[in-house]
């Protein structure tokens, strides 16, 4: 039995070693996502961003298991976490790793876990993060949670990537300031202030929840007026377990309102559509490196380093 079966049957060590062939770029990887793709598209993808400090990580834990669980509304569901990690500066691996990460996950079955490292990738998220979801996707996992590195770079790739985007915040970071300058009240469909049992939580819960509103306003005077999603914000704290069912209870209703709205399309139009691009740009560029004396190569380069040519003019040159 090859590895896609092995996939589609639940197999996890077949999909631990389809995600690793895929974090190398291996082409038994691309071949084994090719003949899954028919299979994905149906997960819900919730991105979870944040700066450092705000207690993503912890956040995902216990989400996850939230979300895991049945409840009154939600049968039991099977949750994948892929968790970004800061590159190892040696090795380029993840520096943290599944199993110190997330401990109490190991034990509940309906959930996957899987580290990645972002090798030094800019908003937060691995070059490969786009495949890595569609495996886990024809896996059959109904949630796929993924966490960015939250390295203060840009994190919209995130937003691009899920169906539903919680931004992170917790008191004592400057939330206001940090919101306004990543463009967080952009991308965000929930807001989660963690932490609430520090001393400030509340008051950033009101700052951000102020924000929000004339950020709305706004909107609606540009804008063409239409069934908008309100973006709520919620008061968790990972270490108390607190604040996990109001959120769960959010993430089900964003879930709705994609749905019923068409925006849940829209979105995964626009990510297939990002994904196809960037790997279009990255084959284009290898067929045409490929095609290029290696010497022709280091005398442009050469060219450049010494300020003797522009980059325009050395491409305009090279595909000349």
């Amino acid at each position: 039995m090859d590895i896609p079966e092995r996939v589609l049957q639940g197999d996890r060590l077949a999909l631990a070693r389809l995600l690793t062939w895929l974090e190398n770029d291996q082409p038994r990887g691309r071949a084994a996502l090719d003949a899954l793709f028919p299979h994905t598209g149906k997960s819900h993808i919730i991105g979870v961003t944040g700066p450092s400090g705000s207690g993503k990580s912890s956040l995902v834990n216990r989400l996850a298991l939230q979300l895991a669980q049945a409840d009154g509304s939600q049968p039991a569901r099977r949750v994948a976490v892929l968790a970004m990690d800061p590159s190892s500066p040696f090795s380029g691996g993840a520096l943290l790793g599944d199993r110190v990460r997330m401990r109490d996950l190991m034990e509940c079955p309906e959930i996957f876990i899987r580290s990645m490292a972002s090798r030094g990738a800019l908003g937060g998220l691995a070059r490969a993060a786009g495949e890595l979801v569609l495996a886990l996707e024809a896996a059959g996992f109904d949630i796929i949670l993924v966490e960015t590195v939250g390295a203060g770079q840009s994190e919209v790739d995130i937003a691009r990537l899920a169906h539903t985007t919680l931004v992170v915040e917790a008191p004592g970071l400057g939330d206001d300031i940090q919101a306004a300058k990543a463009g967080i009240l952009e991308i965000a469909d929930i807001l989660v202030v963690n932490k609430s049992d520090k001393s400030g939580a509340e008051s950033a819960a009101h700052t951000l929840a102020a924000m929000l509103e004339i950020g709305a306003e706004l909107k609606a005077e540009t804008s063409a007026p239409q069934a908008a999603w309100k973006v709520p914000v919620q008061l968790t704290s990972a270490l108390n377990r607190e604040g996990m069912v109001s959120l769960a209870a959010a993430i089900h209703e964003h879930f709705t309102w994609l749905n019923a709205s068409g925006e849940w399309e829209r979105r995964a139009q626009a990510r297939l559509e990002d994904l196809f691009n960037r790997l279009l740009r990255e084959r284009l560029y290898e067929d045409w490196q490929r095609s290029q004396p290696q010497a022709n190569l280091s005398e442009a380069l050469q060219s450049l380093r010494k300020r003797e040519t522009s980059p325009y003019s050395l491409i305009e040159r090279l595909f000349s």
